[in-house]
């Protein structure tokens, strides 16, 4: 499948809500997963950065998101479905900046999530910690929300080689 363009901060695109996805098996829906898995592969053989994409970044509104930690992992129509009152202050960027800069943003420190896999089987679990942190990033991307519009203060935003010369290792990416 293609490397896809990334649509990029500032394009209205991203605000809009994304859909559902009618059917998680069909052959639209492997295709949009295969080119996020290829899009997010390419911006971490670029850049070392990337652990997740969702669809309204390569220009498909619907609600489908691709992570790739130990193992690929694609979520179909997920939602938080519940969320801890305690917060946390994690780094975060985005592919949708370019990886260019990087500020703190506030996250509950667990999430709830309910999400289809692409044989539409349905799943719950409970996060915490760095996945916890990306789900909520890659599902605001779903409602139309930045990791801007949750930034702790404009006072953390830096761009990317001072983050790697400062805060890398309180990062996700500090291996």
């Amino acid at each position: 499948m293609p490397v896809r363009s990334t649509v990029q901060l500032g394009d209205p695109a991203l605000r809009v809500p994304a859909t559902e996805v009618p059917d998680p098996g069909s052959a639209q829906t492997a295709r949009t997963a295969a080119d996020l898995a290829d899009t997010l592969a390419d911006w971490v053989a670029r850049t070392g950065y990337g652990r997740g994409i969702a669809a309204p970044q390569i220009g498909v509104p619907q609600r489908i998101v691709h992570l790739h930690l130990d193992t690929p992992w694609t979520l179909v129509n997920p939602r938080i479905v519940g969320r801890s009152e305690e917060t946390w202050e994690p780094w975060d960027a985005c592919l949708s900046f370019s990886v260019q800069f990087f500020c703190k943003v506030r996250r509950a420190t667990w999430v709830e999530v309910v999400y289809r896999s692409p044989d539409g089987e349905r799943h719950e679990l409970r996060a915490d910690g760095d996945l916890g942190e990306l789900l909520q990033h890659e599902i605001d991307h779903l409602d139309g929300i930045m990791a801007v519009d949750r930034m702790t203060s404009t006072n953390t935003l830096c761009m990317r080689s001072e983050f790697e010369r400062r805060h890398r290792d309180e990062s996700p990416y500090h291996t």
